[in-house]
């Protein structure tokens, strides 16, 4: 017996045990909670799409090297706040050989997770300057980094790029920036959760504003090189990932392990901070922190207090990955792939259900498969979609929770959906569209 359409009142009971008001702003893990108790309502797995986890095995090379260090006893031993040396000689020269660009080791910070990055960064660049106490977000954006800045009781203002790409960035980027009052802006490349990809003329123009402005640059490469469309797999040769280092000093690139080697569960990740801005001296820090050089208080002050630096094990595991990418053997993207086979099918499932593409282009270019994608459907909200999803076991985020205009818009993500459900997915897209 087909289980779905669930009644819209088992939706409603389950959003009012969880204490969500309206699924619009429900948080990622509020509707990981309400799949997951409509899944055990209705008997059937449903489609994830929700929550943007890996969907593959976690590298080989890591594993391995995560459990030799183990066993050579670096669980009895506090981590240097500053990173194991290893480590950093690999972040160092994974920015030469992938991005073309100059930062030292002792720039190179390892963190719990590139989340971890983001919050110290806020903590610092929101310091730096008197009156500079507000991080803009170049929406749409991942949702927990302006739930950050509200749990530090700081300010931020932002604005959605959808209607503003190319040379018309420029005019609306400065109009803000201008203000004086933005220490750091953030934005992620590709982006979660259009799946959009800045240009190089896009990059260029926030990499002069970043310097003409005196702001710091926030480039979240929490999926790198996962833009299908261009290979900058391959060591110390072009094509290069894009990156606003090429156009300022004014940057600090934030790293993860979690999608690019599927490493999530050991939070491990990295800030690679300019060597101009880490060294850099703002005499307003000094009335917080004991020191006024920017890399100092990162590293000696917010990460120390916030976590005395990452743990030990799961260092070693991203040293090993980063020397085999760096050394030309292990083709660390190819194995991102997968991703876009399954956005091409998944993509195709919902368009041939009546649903359109929200963020469709890279200025005229159409935009790559891969981890996200956006949809909506004729003449309802984000909300009103997702809720009538739901009941035909499917589960997503809004666009609403993300700082996107795009308030029809829903967030897919591939990771969950393998292959072999492509068949279901379809079924239950057929059904929605029926009833």
């Amino acid at each position: 017996m087909n289980p779905f359409p669930i009644k819209n009142e088992i939706v409603e009971e389950y959003k009012k045990a969880l204490g969500i008001d309206r699924l619009a702003y429900a948080t990622i893990r509020q509707i990981v909670q309400i799949a997951n108790k409509l899944e055990e309502h209705s008997g059937v797995k449903f489609i994830r799409t929700e929550m943007g986890v890996p969907g593959l095995p976690p590298s080989r090379i890591g594993v391995d090297a995560e459990i030799e260090a183990l066993k050579k006893g670096v669980a009895s031993v506090y981590p240097p706040i500053e990173g194991v040396k290893p480590l950093k000689d690999e972040l160092s020269r994974f920015a030469k050989y992938f991005m073309n660009i100059g930062i030292p080791p002792e720039c190179c910070v390892p963190t719990v997770g590139s989340m971890q990055s983001s919050i110290a960064l806020f903590m610092t660049a929101n310091r730096c300057t008197e009156g500079k106490d507000t991080v803009l977000f170049i929406d749409p954006g991942f949702p927990v980094h302006k739930r950050q800045v509200a749990v530090l009781g700081m300010k931020y203002e932002s604005f959605d790029i959808y209607d503003y790409r190319g040379d018309k960035l420029k005019a609306k980027l400065e109009s803000i920036l201008a203000k004086g009052n933005i220490s750091a802006f953030l934005y992620s490349n590709p982006n979660n959760p259009s799946w959009i990809c800045f240009t190089e003329k896009e990059l260029k123009i926030i990499g002069e504003l970043a310097t003409k402005y005196d702001a710091i640059a926030l480039e979240d490469l929490a999926y790198f090189g996962m833009d299908c469309r261009t290979d900058v797999g391959k060591p110390a040769q072009p094509p290069y990932q894009a990156t606003v280092a090429h156009y300022t000093d004014n940057y600090v690139l934030t790293f993860s392990g979690s999608k690019v080697f599927s490493y999530a569960g050991e939070r491990i990740g990295a800030m690679m901070i300019s060597e101009r801005l880490f060294g850099r001296k703002y005499p307003n820090l000094s009335k917080l922190f004991t020191t006024d050089i920017f890399g100092q208080v990162i590293l000696k002050e917010v990460i120390y207090t916030l976590s005395s630096g990452t743990a030990h094990a799961p260092q070693y595991a991203l040293a090993a990955m980063l020397k085999a990418v760096n050394d030309g053997a292990y083709d660390f993207l190819s194995e991102t792939r997968e991703y876009v086979e399954r956005a091409k099918e998944m993509k195709k499932a919902f368009v041939d259900n009546g649903f359109k593409i929200v963020y469709d282009k890279d200025e005229d270019k159409e935009l790559a498969d891969g981890f996200y994608f956006t949809v909506s459907y004729p003449r309802m909200t984000g909300e009103e979609l997702l809720s009538k999803l739901l009941r035909f076991g499917v589960s997503a985020i809004t666009l609403d929770t993300t700082g996107s205009t795009r308030t029809e818009g829903l967030r897919i993500c591939v990771s969950q959906t393998s292959m072999q459900r492509m068949s279901e997915l379809r079924e239950r897209l057929e059904q929605f569209r029926n009833q």
